[in-house]
């Protein structure tokens, strides 16, 4: 398997289940704790924490079983667990993860700045493809280019078109979207998570330099 690394953003979702102040709380607590986990614990650790906070994004979900939100980080959670796990063992995490961003889009697809299509299209880009996983190139393309229609200007939906772009080898054209993922507006209290992204993002034009289409 894979590493899947996935992040999203925090907005307020108008047509689904609105959070209260207190679910609005813990969302944002799922989000610094992803960031902690992602960007600052040793590799070695990243598994266990991030089965913790699955437990408890799980817990959220049934709480708040109308809102896209805890749904969307339900299965951004469940995938980094997947690519810190690694192995076949991490597909039945995927593949939980697809449902609950499937479930979000249902409910709202607007929601968190389109995110669950950033994240679902990440999926289907790093996901193995038949017959291990589900795992589709074509099906990327069209999540990814619907997370851009959202949020054009984000820096994950800007990052993740780009990292398809490379495993596309259309160099030129990553480049482009990746410089424009660094040019994102900050996030407001994901000042962890957009530090983390943005050493991701250089790192990978890093990797691109030298090549060509």
């Amino acid at each position: 398997m894979k590493p899947i690394v996935l992040a999203s953003l925090l907005a307020f979702t108008p047509l689904g289940w609105a959070l209260d102040q207190t679910g609005a709380q813990h969302l944002h607590d799922l989000q610094q704790q992803w960031a902690h986990i992602q960007y600052q614990l040793p590799k070695d650790q990243r598994a266990g924490a991030f089965e913790k906070l699955a437990n408890e994004a799980a817990v959220f979900v049934r709480q708040n079983p109308n809102a896209p939100e805890p749904l969307i980080w339900d299965g951004i959670i469940n995938s980094s667990w997947a690519g810190a796990t690694g192995g076949l063992s991490a597909l039945g995490k995927v593949k939980a993860a697809k449902a609950s961003l499937e479930k979000a889009i249902t409910l709202d697809p607007q929601a968190l700045q389109g995110s669950a299509y950033t994240s679902l299209g990440t999926l289907y880009d790093q996901v193995p493809g038949w017959p291990v996983g589900f795992g589709d190139d074509d099906k990327a393309d069209t999540l990814l280019r619907q997370a851009l229609k959202i949020n054009p200007a984000g820096i994950d939906s800007n990052y993740f078109w780009g990292d398809h772009l490379v495993r596309q080898k259309r160099y030129s054209e990553a480049r482009v979207a990746l410089r424009k993922a660094l040019q994102a507006p900050p996030r407001p209290g994901r000042e962890l998570a957009d530090e983390g992204r943005r050493a991701d993002i250089n790192a990978l034009l890093d990797t691109i330099k030298d090549k060509q289409d």
